[in-house]
């Protein structure tokens, strides 16, 4: 007879919070940029041409576009490039085939200015600024341990399949002979 052991909750929790911090531990690299003196709504004109790209395309992109807004951008994707680098060492960049998963912009503060107006009256600026975030990941699948957990699991499944194949073509040839007999 075999033995379960129960474990508690609280062993399960940590474990799972431990293999959630490895998890981060590799692959995709979240950047963000803070308070950058341009509009949302210019920002992202920009943001949607490298949206979903290769990152040495969007490099070439963001290098030859006149807007204001590609310069930050250009440094923000190439920081996290850096920063996809720092986090998975054994990988090279030129192998890992690294593209923008992810990116938008937010609205950041507004800085509200007075400007002089005709017949001792005054303008409202309003000065905007935005908040950009960058998702890099990489296409190629990178080797750790929870991805052989997976294929176990796939390869268990495939195995699984077969016999319920098998039982299903054994009723098909019973239906079959049956339906010849009549």
């Amino acid at each position: 007879m075999e033995t379960t052991v129960k474990i508690k909750k609280s062993v399960l929790k940590r474990q799972k919070i431990a293999a959630a911090k490895e998890a981060a531990a590799k692959g995709a690299v979240k950047a963000h940029l803070n308070n950058v003196p341009t509009s949302t709504r210019k920002m992202r004109l920009v943001a949607d041409l490298i949206r979903g790209q290769r990152v040495t395309l969007s490099l070439g992109i963001l290098k030859y576009q006149a807007k204001q807004g590609a310069r930050k951008l250009e440094k923000l994707v190439l920081g996290s490039v850096a920063d996809w680098q720092a986090k998975n060492s054994e990988a090279r960049v030129e192998d890992a085939d690294l593209y923008i998963r992810e990116i938008f912009v937010d609205g950041g503060r507004v800085l509200k200015r007075l400007r002089t107006a005709p017949q001792g009256r005054a303008y409202r600026v309003r000065k905007r600024s935005n908040h950009i975030t960058i998702v890099i990941d990489s296409l190629k699948e990178l080797p750790s341990a929870p991805v052989a957990v997976v294929e176990e699991k796939e390869v268990v499944a495939a195995n699984a399949k077969k016999p319920k194949a098998a039982a299903k073509k054994a009723t098909g040839e019973k239906s079959k002979a049956k339906t010849k007999a009549n």
